[in-house]
């Protein structure tokens, strides 16, 4: 048995009275949360699902959606987390080849007409959960699995968590209960006077969650407040207004926000005094612009501390505490933070693989328990500089991935779906600059003969039944043809002279 599992049983159990999850101005119970744990944990022994088994949850930033993660960790089953922003099709697809002898979700989520095809053609037993503990019950008619379902165990395995900027059937990413044990024993090592080893207890303070439970920064924190016994400020999508309401009410010393929401928040002039109670913000997921960190600073006095961390590691492997920050900022500035004291990292160069000296540019490299690959370095797709103090600075990628606020986005992906309109021959998509997202995915267009160019609403509104919103250009480009390599590829540099010029 995992210390996660441990741990989330044994802190459900202490106070049953006190309020745990703020979410929308009204607080639920430790009392509430398992209440509702319990009936999950009777209905899959009900159908005798065994350990390890997986379960799959259409996971939302809503009361009972954590209860439904809880039932599946806290039981030591495999959570499959699916992703209920994606269009009908492609949930409905996800569903479908994923083989789950059982699915969670709300009745909104279930009720969508080709989730509820999907459901009825992958043979699932199926649990309606209510989004604030309204109530479990099995969905009438899928009661129990399809006899002819084979039940497969993921085993050692606490998420197939699903990674960002995924299409079609997505990538998932498994994540062992050791890698998580060891990823939040190096994070727990960054709050003074506290170890991961110590026995479980509620503590004082909020921990808020904004960021979607279906991508690594979003559980990861929940699940991190949880085993620490902190009240969680629960924010199902990130505004100005939300979060600044959930720190006037929680006041919690910290919060999370991506860089393109401190954005927002600057924008937004919001008054020095709402965020009175804030001691750090903590940021990751894109690129953090060093002018905005110095904007907080000038303005509220309150340091970002960025991290750096990924789905396939299990989280954030390097991260600023506040001394540090308080001592370093000014000579280090632009690096993600430290790197965390149970992981190695070097840098090497490309090509050869030869380990760069410290303060050099290449491919940074990585090895740690939490990584779960039997202790072998994993090379990243990253560039970076390692100091001889350890701390880190990200240059960019050596893929062409585009990282819109935190999301990534792969161009084949786009372009893949911009093929199947009628009226494109060929399509190249390109990031660029976006102040506030950090990038953005642009699309140059090469019509077909005779074909007349759609409008960029419609070109978007196509798109956004193919894609995730994040994934739909920002900008279009209707060209004769691209610029290209001498072997008649698109040429990067030339596509980003061509949105640059216009």
């Amino acid at each position: 048995m995992a210390l996660i599992t441990e741990k989330l049983r044994v802190i459900m159990a202490i106070d049953p009275s006190r309020a745990e999850i703020d979410f929308g101005g009204v607080d639920y119970t430790w009392g509430q949360i398992a209440q509702a744990v319990k009936a999950i944990e009777a209905a899959l022994d009900e159908i005798a699902l065994p350990r390890e088994a997986r379960v799959g949850v259409m996971l939302r930033n809503r009361p009972g959606h954590i209860a439904a993660f809880l039932a599946v960790l806290s039981t030591d089953r495999s959570l499959v987390t699916l992703n209920p922003i994606l269009p009908d099709d492609k949930l409905k697809s996800d569903i479908e080849s994923l083989g789950l002898p059982v699915i969670v979700g709300d009745a909104g989520d279930l009720a969508r007409p080709g989730v509820a095809d999907g459901l009825a053609k992958a043979g699932a037993a199926v649990i309606e959960i209510g989004a604030r503990f309204e109530g479990v019950r099995w969905l009438p008619g899928y009661e129990r699995p399809r006899p002819d379902l084979e039940i497969k165990l993921s085993e050692g395995v606490a998420i197939e968590m699903l990674t960002s900027g995924t299409t079609g059937t997505p990538k998932r990413v498994p994540l062992s209960r050791d890698a998580f044990d060891a990823s939040f024993a190096g994070f727990t090592r960054y709050e003074r006077g506290r170890e991961f080893a110590d026995a479980p207890t509620l503590r004082s303070g909020v921990t808020m969650v904004a960021n979607p439970l279906t991508h690594i920064g979003g559980i990861y924190g929940c699940i991190g407040a949880l085993m620490a016994g902190r009240k969680i400020a629960l924010l199902e999508r990130f505004t100005v207004e939300a979060w600044v309401g959930a720190v006037k009410r929680n006041k919690p010393k910290v919060a999370p926000g991506v860089p393109s929401a401190l954005k927002m928040i600057l924008e937004a002039k919001v008054p020095k005094e709402d965020l009175a109670s804030l001691s750090a913000l903590i940021s990751g997921t894109a690129p953090l612009d060093p002018a905005v960190v110095d904007q907080f600073l000038e303005r509220y006095d309150i340091p970002i501390l960025g991290n750096y961390g990924a789905t396939e590691f299990a989280g954030a492997i390097a991260g600023w505490t506040i001394d540090d920050f308080r001592a370093n900022w000014s000579a280090k500035r632009g690096s993600v933070g430290r790197v965390h004291g149970n992981m190695e990292a070097r840098v090497v160069e490309a090509e050869t693989g030869v380990v760069l000296d410290a303060g050099q540019e290449g491919i940074l490299e990585l090895k740690g328990e939490q990584l779960g690959n039997g202790g072998a370095w994993l090379r990243t797709t990253d560039r970076a500089v390692l100091d001889e103090d350890k701390f880190l600075f990200i240059k960019g990628r050596s893929d062409n991935a585009i990282i819109r606020g935190g999301f990534k986005v792969h161009p084949d992906d786009v372009a893949r779906a911009l093929h199947e309109h009628p009226a494109v021959r060929e399509a190249a998509v390109i990031g660029v600059a976006d102040d506030r997202l950090g990038a953005v995915p642009a699309a140059a267009i090469i019509l077909r003969d005779g074909a007349t160019a759609p409008s960029e609403a419609e070109l978007s509104a196509y798109l956004k039944t193919k894609l995730l919103p994040y994934q739909v250009p920002a900008h279009y480009r209707f060209v004769d043809d691209f610029p290209r390599t001498p072997s008649m590829k698109p040429s990067a540099p030339g596509l980003l002279a061509l949105f640059a010029a216009s």
